[in-house]
């Protein structure tokens, strides 16, 4: 029993130390650490939604949050800087309009400084003449971005830092039921109740869930304790758990897509029947694709298909129609074959189930 679990410790920590290389390789940093590719950390900043300065400014970034917002050229992403709950300044990032109309449009980068999110969407902003496409796509990004600061930003003094808001607040307790109740309640009705609360309150309401996006962002940037309550919730039934016993637990009890497959599940009792050669295959397949997927990762090639997760698609206002279909369609699927994504496909979940098996399993 001792060396079946130190075994287990050596798996896990390798599984770490997987997620640590790759973060370093995407984002050129270590738990906040800035290392030797400045270049790829500064393209990381650009990509996030939201993130913090050492001085408390918060800066959002539009260029995932408004990807249908578009110039003559194409996406006009910016970045807004917040400080005390006002706009301090507003960057663009890199972008295909044509330099002259984009630097004549670029006198609105300063239209809103010193407005309050609320203040600055109430405002009406004019185009440049002569810049008219650069101009709609600096307003249209400008305004998206608002949106969400209005939604997501607030002054963050030291009590501040736990996040009261209601949508956290029940996440918490939900995704703690998910974590405990199960452990002692061995109830098909209150299954599905907790199903239904995984679903609906961490996936659609909160839009929370574990990814490969998500660890490795918490592995370059670091875990802000006190607003990521919930996903640390998750990562200890999912790496955790296992060493005592509970394995899949995460997969199997918490996860919001995990819950939506069995839902849909639930909903038609004839499924497709399968023999054993189809699903060994298909298990085969699951294994060779994470493989295939570590290997782009770790060699810095296409790391981009971590925004092909199905778990994306809970963030439905950003997330792409590619991802949106799969997602439909899987949940399609798991109408006929028990959590097809789960068993098949989910690059996160063969992580977990590498961390807690052997590797001559996956060999």
């Amino acid at each position: 029993m001792f060396m079946k679990r130190l075994q287990q410790f050596f798996i896990l920590a390798a599984c770490l130390l997987v997620i640590a290389v790759a973060a370093v390789q995407r984002d050129g940093r270590l738990w906040g650490i800035p290392l030797f590719d400045a270049a790829k950390s500064a393209a990381r900043n650009q990509a996030d939604t939201l993130r913090v300065l050492d001085d408390g400014t918060v800066v959002i970034s539009t260029a995932g949050l408004a990807k249908g917002v578009k110039g003559f050229g194409g996406p006009v992403p910016l970045e807004i800087y917040l400080k005390k709950g006002r706009v301090q300044q507003v960057k663009a990032l890199p972008n295909s309009e044509s330099p002259d109309f984009f630097q004549e449009a670029s006198v609105l980068l300063s239209r809103w400084n010193g407005k309050t999110p609320e203040q600055a969407l109430a405002m009406k902003v004019d185009g440049v003449s002569g810049a008219t496409y650069s101009s709609r796509g600096i307003i249209g990004n400008m305004q998206v971005g608002l949106r969400y600061a209005s939604r997501n930003v607030r002054e963050a003094s030291f009590f501040d830092k736990l996040d009261l808001r209601a949508k956290s607040i029940i996440g918490l307790v939900v995704v703690l039921m998910a974590a405990i109740i199960p452990l002692f309640v061995k109830n098909r009705r209150y299954r599905v109740f907790q199903l239904l609360l995984n679903f609906s309150v961490l996936g659609l309401w909160c839009g929370t869930f574990i990814s490969w996006s998500v660890i490795i962002g918490f592995m370059s940037g670091g875990i802000s304790v006190w607003v990521s309550l919930i996903p640390i919730v998750m990562l200890v039934t999912a790496f955790v758990y296992p060493l005592f016993g509970r394995k899949n637990y995460y997969c199997t009890h918490v996860c919001p897509l995990g819950s939506a497959q069995e839902l849909a599940g639930m909903a038609y009792h004839r499924k497709w029947k399968m023999d054993r050669r189809t699903v060994q295959r298909l298990d085969r397949f699951r294994k060779l694709l994470f493989w295939v997927l570590m290997g782009l990762m770790l060699a810095g090639v296409w790391s981009q298909w971590m925004n092909y997760e199905l778990f994306v698609a809970f963030i439905f206002q950003s997330a792409t129609w590619t991802v949106l279909l799969m997602a439909v369609l899987f949940l399609l699927l798991s109408l006929f074959v028990p959590r097809p994504y789960c068993r098949f496909v989910c690059p996160m979940g063969s992580l977990f189930k590498l961390s807690s098996t052997k590797v001559t399993k996956w060999i």
